[in-house]
């Protein structure tokens, strides 16, 4: 590699070079390193990132540099700058109108996310797996809701759940919660019909069309679902009263979400008339702020109504749901590329390279996560206004955020058309990304959890708790017994990308790996198993509802503050929710199996009763 794209490469935050978990060595070779340039959209000649006077990010004692200009506070207060920001700024977004005619966006952050409270325990639930005798086949925001009345009543103060995020319509659905069309807003397969404001006068065409929903498959039918629930909410938008007495409560939200929900219902508007992956649409509808674009909006003002009217139910349920139980909120990493926030945020996001991790444990081949990149010099061109927005959405009607991947906010793994194992490192704005998290965190009222499993660069676990976050801390990745751990953590037993107690304890997940033709290493298999049946005191020749329930012990003796069990091990479950680095076509069951036991069975089940007591015993 040429000194010149060498060092362009550095200017620009990418590492030339990187080790994989098992210290294997690889260089960026000269074709990926100019397809990573190309990704970051500069000019040839331009020898690192512009420079930009859109941003500053600080702390109320920090007396920052900054432009010349008049400073216009959130509360409207006013003061002048001279070159510096003055100190005891309150914290929140403020805007400098600089003497040359441009504005910077000021940024005051405590520096630091919530406290975390202390001693609790919780359970980890896939929503849409869950099933009742209400819900349509998929689990709903009235299933969340009654999950969390149980949960509570048995003591858990929180209940970490997967995205609710939307999905691009397209045939076939993605059944990933982690590969969203908008980190923003939510999807209507949540939704429980029969809470629908004037559901009633729909009665009797509901039983057809949850019968259509439900259909008796033994997997979740993401795409039958939300149809059978789509004609059902247009049924009711025919009949919708205008002047009903939830009208007040629909505009409230709609003037509150602004133009980025009404631009997100034309996205959801324009997938109907030209079907889904935006690049493929007419070119006069890639703008999203083209005259195109207008047009359609003011052409079909009820169609884009309907889809507002969908996200505010959505918003409703979700905000009931949270007042059963404490919920956190699960932020994926990045988001599907022929979704809204890609097509509305478009110049923001790297082209021609996907983002993605090194070869590791669970990954032996490195793995592509198809989402892309921002490109860090042009979100902070903008004012990072698109992470600014994905956090405020991510923490709306939740005691906590896990943010998954947190590494990422450090720097990402960039994926060019070679592969994982042709990838680089790109460096993010690691302080400013996480200030502006620190500060959403303290207008939400909620703790925040970094999910830092992985290759971990050296000093990110310090400044995670420096920051007020909570590492995770997994039983299976640890060389340290659970009581020895630190109080800031969130400590479980697995994840939904790893075994859980009953696959690893019956061996049914060996059987799983070898199906798809996986090389498993069974003696690391059966060291998890002896690790767990020394840590949690359990006999080897065990049943399931002993390991699990030896398993909440060990958990709840746990060091650190927080502690979640999946689900899953609440009841003996043995299937593994999802087998990372395979897709629909190889696995079919990632994301679609449902949880064996009723909700409304729960109370009475005698691993699930258990399972909650061993939690509360050192909580």
């Amino acid at each position: 590699m040429s000194r010149s794209r060498h060092e362009r490469l550095v200017a620009f935050g990418v590492s030339p070079e990187f080790h994989d978990a098992f210290g294997n060595h690889y260089a960026l070779d000269d074709e990926a390193a100019e397809q990573v340039l190309a990704a970051m959209d500069v000019e040839p000649d331009l020898d690192g990132p512009p420079r930009s006077d859109a941003v500053v990010v600080t702390r109320p004692d920090a007396a920052d540099p900054a432009p010349d200009g008049e400073l216009e506070l959130e509360d409207g207060g006013r003061m002048s700058v001279a070159g510096v920001l003055p100190t005891g700024l309150p914290l929140g977004y403020h805007t400098l109108h600089r003497t040359d005619g441009g504005t910077t966006r000021i940024i005051v952050s405590p520096g630091s996310c919530v406290p975390h409270p202390e001693r609790i325990w919780g359970f980890a639930a896939q929503l849409y797996s869950l099933g009742s005798a209400g819900s349509w086949g998929v689990g709903d925001l009235a299933d969340l809701a009654m999950l969390g009345r149980w949960a509570g009543a048995e003591g858990a103060e929180v209940l970490l759940i997967n995205p609710l995020d939307a999905v691009v319509a397209e045939v076939p659905r993605e059944d990933s919660p982690y590969f969203p069309s908008s980190r923003r807003f939510r999807d209507p397969l949540y939704l429980r019909i029969e809470d629908v404001p004037g559901a009633e006068a729909i009665a009797e065409h509901l039983p057809a069309l949850r019968a259509a929903a439900t259909g008796g498959a033994d997997r979740i039918e993401r795409r039958r679902i939300v149809t059978a629930k789509l004609e059902a909410l247009e049924l009711l938008w025919a009949r919708r009263d205008a002047d009903a007495d939830d009208a007040a409560g629909f505009a409230a939200f709609r003037a509150e979400q602004g133009d980025a929900l009404q631009r997100f219902a034309t996205f959801e508007a324009l997938v109907e008339h030209h079907g889904s992956g935006w690049r493929r649409w007419p070119a006069a509808f890639h703008d999203p702020d083209g005259p195109a674009v207008a047009r359609f909006a003011a052409e079909h003002p009820d169609r884009i109504a309907f889809h507002v009217w969908i996200q505010w139910l959505l918003d409703v349920q979700l905000q009931a749901a949270g007042a059963a139980v404490p919920l956190m909120r699960d932020l994926p990493i990045g988001v599907d590329p022929d979704g809204a926030d890609a097509w509305e945020w478009q110049d923001t996001f790297a082209t021609g390279v996907t983002v993605g991790a090194p070869p590791d444990e669970l990954g032996p081949a490195g793995q592509d996560w198809r989402v892309p990149a921002w490109i860090p010099w042009k979100l902070r061109q903008v004012g990072y206004q698109p992470w600014v927005e994905t956090l405020r959405a991510a923490f709306r009607h939740a005691a906590a955020l896990r943010i998954d991947h947190v590494l990422g906010l450090f720097r990402l793994f960039w994926v060019p058309p070679g592969g994982p194992r042709s990838g680089a490192y790109v460096a993010q704005d690691a302080r400013e990304l996480l200030d502006i998290l620190a500060l959403e965190s303290h207008r939400a009222g909620a703790y925040v959890i970094g999910e830092d499993l992985g290759t971990v660069m050296e000093g990110v676990r310090d400044e995670l708790v420096t920051r007020g976050m909570l590492r995770y801390r997994v039983v299976w990745f640890e060389e340290e017994r659970p009581h020895e751990w630190d109080r800031r953590g969130l400590g479980s037993i697995t994840t939904h990308d790893l075994p859980s107690v009953g696959g690893l304890w019956t061996r049914s997940d060996l059987e799983v790996l070898r199906s798809l033709g996986h090389e498993v290493d069974e003696a690391r298999i059966e060291r998890m198993r002896d690790d767990l049946a020394d840590r949690a005191q359990v006999p080897t020749d065990a049943g399931v509802h002993e390991a699990c329930v030896s398993a909440a012990h060990l958990l709840s003796g746990a060091g650190c503050d927080v502690v979640v069990m999946q689900l899953e091990d609440a009841v003996g479950a043995t299937h593994r929710i999802n087998v990372p680095g395979t897709d629909a076509q190889e696995r079919p069951d990632n994301w679609s199996v449902p949880f064996p036991v009723r909700l409304e069975e729960l109370p009475a089940h005698p691993t699930a009763r258990a399972v909650a007591a061993a939690l509360r015993e050192h909580r």
